[in-house]
């Protein structure tokens, strides 16, 4: 049992957080993001774990390769031009030689691969699909199924007028198990999407096909910034089974600070007589000052947020500076290295 997660993506939808570090790496509740993928695979007893990358590859290996010790074997395939979904898997087939686990790398869930698995075997299928429910389906692709799970029908994102229409909300999920005889309908060296070209490949070959429903698993798609800080909120309220705040280094809290239970710290963060954190996630080394308030956000590494700042519903990238008595508001993403002057309104 081998997997594949698909890393290769620009993460345009996350800028500007994904302009200096790529999306399959970036912080959630300090630790990368690919590590939450590791941990459900690793659950279910796979070992053999290979990235398909192109989007700055090189920092991708570099932040993984700082944990070795998670006892699975990592491996690393770059792409020499984008070759979509379907194209990676397909330029992967040298190191895939058995059934394999697909995810797309910007996935968080908690489902378990172990209980997916093991319904694709008792189906004899050639190829599962993971599916979940959405409240507005009209951003992805819904997939429509019979009574006994087999995939009927692929409608990628559709126009409302469609939607109307219909009575199913099924989305892809972007979680696959995959047998190797699925990458004979994939042409080698080519752009080529699941979505578009492979799965109604699948259907017109009319090979066991099925879906696997993920109930009540948690599932987030993070390639946006409202999503992103929603994923931490999630993680920060427990939602998620298996998966809770880590233990983090030492930090410098003032006696008179308040950091709720709720909240997680990164290594040497400095935090100030007066200041407050509520709900909200710290990377290493942030700095607030006097009578700062953090709540509900997210704060990359290295961050400074002065005297009096106040930041709700926000995501502040890594080495960022917040001015004197700044109020950062709901919404707002700021980029690495931003720059907030005394008194702004952001």
């Amino acid at each position: 049992m081998q997997a594949l997660i698909l890393a290769g993506g620009k993460g345009t939808r996350l800028r500007p957080l994904t302009l200096y570090t790529p999306k399959p790496v970036v912080p959630v509740v300090n630790r990368p993001f690919l590590l939450y993928q590791i941990d459900i695979l690793r659950r279910a007893g796979v070992k053999d774990i290979t990235f398909s990358l192109s989007y700055q590859p090189d920092k991708i290996e570099d932040v993984l390769g700082n944990y070795s010790d998670l006892g699975v074997n990592l491996g690393f395939i770059t792409e020499p031009n984008p070759l979509g979904t379907g194209g990676a898997y397909k330029f992967a087939a040298d190191s895939i030689k058995e059934t394999t686990i697909v995810l797309n790398g910007d996935i968080l869930t908690d489902v378990d691969i172990a209980k997916m698995l093991a319904s694709h075997r008792e189906k004899k299928a050639e190829a599962t699909i993971a599916l979940v429910p959405v409240e507005d389906p009209s951003a992805y692709g819904l997939v429509e199924t019979d009574k006994k799970g087999r995939v009927l029908r692929f409608l990628e994102k559709p126009k409302p007028e469609v939607l109307a229409t219909l009575t199913i909300n099924t989305i892809n999920a972007g979680v696959y198990i995959l047998e190797p005889s699925i990458l004979e309908l994939i042409p080698a060296n080519e752009n080529t999407s699941f979505e578009y070209n492979v799965f109604p490949a699948i259907l017109k070959k009319k090979k066991p096909f099925f879906a696997y429903d993920l109930g009540g698993s948690y599932w987030r798609d993070i390639g946006n910034p409202a999503s992103y800080l929603a994923a931490h909120m999630d993680l920060l309220a427990g939602n998620l089974d298996h998966f809770g705040k880590e233990d983090s280094g030492p930090s410098d809290v003032a006696t008179a600070a308040v950091i709720d239970r709720a909240s997680a710290l990164g290594t040497g963060c400095v935090i100030k007589p007066g200041a407050r954190v509520i709900n909200s996630v710290l990377g290493s080394g942030v700095q607030l000052e006097e009578k700062a308030f953090v709540e509900n956000s997210v704060v990359w590494a290295h961050a400074r947020i002065s005297t009096g700042a106040v930041v709700q519903g926000a995501v502040i990238g890594r080495g960022c500076f917040i001015g004197r008595n700044v109020a950062v508001t709901a919404g707002a993403v700021l980029g690495d290295k931003s720059t907030i002057p005394d008194y702004s309104r952001v």
